[in-house]
């Protein structure tokens, strides 16, 4: 158990209030800081002895690994907002400019690369040469991208669409839609973009794409995923007066509202559900719960990450997209790993259905042949190692129709509230969903307090 204790307390009717945030990911870690900044402590729960949740790292022989490959866009704000308050917003690295190389086996490499020229004439350039698409497709994908801005992601009838079937009403051809599309659309949803919800691709396209000229450019962490949320967050959250209980599993809560933790009941004038939707639902009281609840629909989306270490390098880019290949992303490690010698790349493959439960030889014999396609540097280097971590419910499923089985942070029950990236935050289940989640439950949690002190 890690604690911290003392700090301010905001008094309701004459006594101390006591918050409690069940999960320790980016939504409970964003909740805790936003209620200890206007004056509330906390105690947050956690099961697993580590904080951050789905972003985290393990020690595997030399190298720091983190369980998956996670990266920011510049229009991230509450995500970068949290870095801040988390002293740890030098940690990361932000392009000056979006720039993606995209790999293509037996062809040279393409390059996506934003002009310095005001949205929306920025991404145009690089859609007039992008190599991989014949003329007429960059033709046509423009034409798309001009309908995209034109649309509200948040119309209900988006929700009913498929991503890849607007797109293809739109003369976007299918190796358009792998081949352009889907470098954003199956990297931001974790779903294949012909199964996509069309409300959140359209929300990510014009965000990020659409948006201020430098919205998409990439940010990735400098230091492991624990040293970037985890350590800063369980420091900060004591230095403010807070308590982290971790390896503590939260075994029921009640309307009154009370969370029993470890078998032993924990009173608090307000609790905030900051965990998966299946846990939720398991958890929270009848009373509090939706009918019907649809939060079962949501489903999950795996992500596999196939890490490879060479015995030298085999690519000079910070990381690159891939067409025309299993590969999807890849990125280097080395640095970040504190890797000594050669070279660590990660693979990292979204809606990886179909990788999930693939025995890691088979893995292996698909992906370095792959990365010597791809990477004809590799084709002379020796694989160290090769080993894959799996997330199997890395996300909910961003189908259409999800929109509507995504619930608000305010449940049935008084004093009882959701955070996570599967609420209804109008993100992706993202970093920045999970931020944004967090930061809306904490407001409700105020607002509840501040009622309860007026009665």
């Amino acid at each position: 158990m890690a604690e911290g204790r003392g700090g301010r307390a905001c008094a309701v009717g004459g006594g101390a209030v006591s918050v409690v945030i069940v999960g320790g990911g980016l939504a409970g870690i964003s909740a805790a800081i936003a209620l200890q900044e206007s004056g509330v402590p906390v105690t947050l729960v956690e099961s697993r002895p580590w904080l951050g949740g789905a972003t985290h790292s393990f020690v595997r022989g030399e190298l720091s690994v983190d369980n998956g490959q996670h990266v920011f866009l510049r229009c991230c704000s509450a995500y970068q907002g949290l870095l801040r308050r988390l002293r740890a917003d030098h940690l990361v690295e932000v392009q000056d400019r979006f720039d993606v190389t995209v790999l293509r086996p037996g062809a040279a490499a393409a390059r996506l690369r934003r002009a310095r020229l005001p949205s929306p004439l920025h991404l145009l350039p690089a859609l007039a040469r992008y190599a991989p698409l014949a003329p007429g497709d960059r033709l046509r994908a423009m034409r798309a991208a001009a309908g995209l801005g034109r649309l509200d992601p948040a119309d209900p009838v988006l929700d009913t669409l498929s991503a890849g079937t607007w797109l293809a009403e739109r003369g976007q051809r299918a190796w358009a839609r792998q081949a352009l599309w889907g470098l954003f659309i199956t990297a931001a949803l974790n779903a294949e973009v012909d199964d996509a919800a069309m409300g959140l691709s359209a929300m990510v396209c014009r965000r990020a794409l659409l948006g201020r000229a430098d919205a998409a450019d990439i940010g990735i962490p400098l230091v492991p995923l624990e040293e970037l949320h985890g350590g800063p967050a369980l420091r900060r959250i004591a230095e403010m007066g807070g308590t982290v209980r971790l390896k503590s599993k939260v075994e029921a809560v009640t309307t009154d509202p009370k969370v029993v933790v470890d078998g032993e009941p924990m009173a608090a004038d307000a609790v905030i559900m900051a965990v998966p939707h299946e846990a939720a639902a398991r958890l929270l009281p009848a009373q509090a719960l939706p009918e019907p609840l649809r939060w079962p629909e949501l489903d999950a989306s795996p992500i596999v990450n196939v890490h490879v270490v060479y015995d030298r390098k085999v690519m000079d880019a910070p990381f690159a997209a891939a067409v025309a290949s299993p590969v999807q992303w890849v990125f280097d490690r080395t640095a970040v790993s504190g890797l000594r010698r050669g070279q660590y790349l990660a693979v990292s493959l979204s809606a990886a259905d179909r990788w999930i439960d693939m025995p890691t030889a088979e893995l292996r014999a698909r992906f370095v042949p792959e990365l010597r396609r791809l990477l004809p540097a590799a084709r002379g280097a020796a694989v160290r190692e090769l080993f894959v971590t799996r997330e199997r419910r890395a996300t909910f499923r961003q189908r259409p129709g999800s929109a509507a089985a995504r619930p608000s942070a305010a449940t049935r029950a008084p004093g009882l509230f959701l955070a996570g990236a599967w609420t209804d935050t109008g993100w992706p289940d993202t970093m920045e969903g999970a931020v944004r989640s967090g930061l809306t439950a904490a407001r409700l949690v105020r607002r509840h307090l501040e009622g309860a002190r007026e009665r």
